[in-house]
This record gives C-alpha cells, sequence and structure tokens, in this order.
C-alpha cells in the first residue's frame, strides 16, 4: 500500500540512519524516490533537526539542501504544543532526566502541529519508565494527549510499498 501524499515529518536520527545504511551511491532509486517525496512536499524536516544533520553528517545536509527540503521554523503555535508536552512529561526547566531533549520536543510539536506523521529511529522502550521525563520520542507519541503517529525509517519504506531498483 503506497501512503504518498501523506505529510511526515523527519528527524535526524532517521535521515542518518537512511543515509549511513542506504549510501546514496548504492542505493540511487530509493534516494531518488526520497527527492520525488522532498518535491512533492511529502516529506519536511523540523529546522532543529535540519541542523543536527549538519553538524553531524553534513553532506546528508548539503543532500536534502540541494533537495530544497522544507526546514519547518519554530513557530508560536509549535512552541504552545511544546509546553504542553513538558508539562505532560513533567519536564520544568532543562531538567530532561534521560528521555526526549529539546530538539525532540520540538520536532513531536511540529509533527503534531502540522497533523504529519513523524519518522524517527530513536529506539522504542518494550517497557515504558515510571518516570516520564525518561520517555523517548516514540513514546512521547504514543501518550495519548501528544497522539503523533510515529514510525522508524525502515517502517517508512515499508508502509511506501516502493520498490527500489
Amino acid at each position: 500500500m503506497s501512503l504518498s501524499g501523506m505529510l511526515r515529518v523527519i528527524d535526524a536520527s532517521s535521515i542518518i540512519h537512511g543515509w549511513d545504511n542506504y549510501p546514496p551511491e548504492q542505493f540511487p532509486g530509493l534516494w531518488g524516490w526520497l527527492e520525488h517525496e522532498i518535491d512533492a512536499n511529502n516529506l519536511i524536516i523540523p529546522r532543529v533537526a535540519f541542523d543536527e544533520v549538519d553538524h553531524k553528517l553534513p553532506d546528508c545536509a548539503q543532500w536534502l539542501q540541494d533537495n530544497n527540503v522544507e526546514k519547518i521554523q519554530v513557530s508560536k503555535d509549535i512552541l504552545r504544543i511544546s509546553v504542553r508536552i513538558h508539562t505532560l512529561l513533567g519536564i520544568s526547566g532543562d531538567d530532561y532526566a534521560n528521555g526526549v531533549g529539546e530538539n525532540d520536543i520540538i520536532i513531536i510539536a511540529t509533527a503534531k502541529n502540522l497533523g504529519a506523521e513523524l519518522i524517527s529511529n530513536e529506539k522504542r522502550q518494550t517497557t515504558l519508565p515510571t518516570n516520564k521525563k525518561n520517555y523517548k520520542i516514540p513514546a512521547v507519541c504514543s501518550l495519548s494527549n501528544v497522539g503523533v503517529s510515529c514510525i522508524n525509517f525502515l517502517e517508512y519504506l515499508r508502509q511506501s510499498g516502493q520498490i527500489f531498483r
């Protein structure tokens, strides 16, 4: 089943995972399809995630830039949602414990604000910590008051129904 046309927000962890595990020179069909998804505005990246990619893998960030990926800036609506997520997790100030960080919350809030699915390769926690401050991205997304669909890069590829040659 192809889910083309559905808006997705990609996290730095997923595009980095893709770049590291499916090198463009060896998987040109995959990267051509991702380019098409970007061109069709089906795949976007929060500015904070883009900056993380640029810091860790400048060549991947350059590929995103060359393909005109839309970089979503933090808006008042995204900040409002971020504050609600902070409250849900019991985070005050910069007391993030071992869970999501500020950028992670902004990325989740961006997906929530846009009604988009989030692609993140942050590890799913099979047993959720009792302290919500220790929740990782997939766990935060699954909270009923957040309600953001979260898949990883491989699930994204599988859901696309695409066959890469």
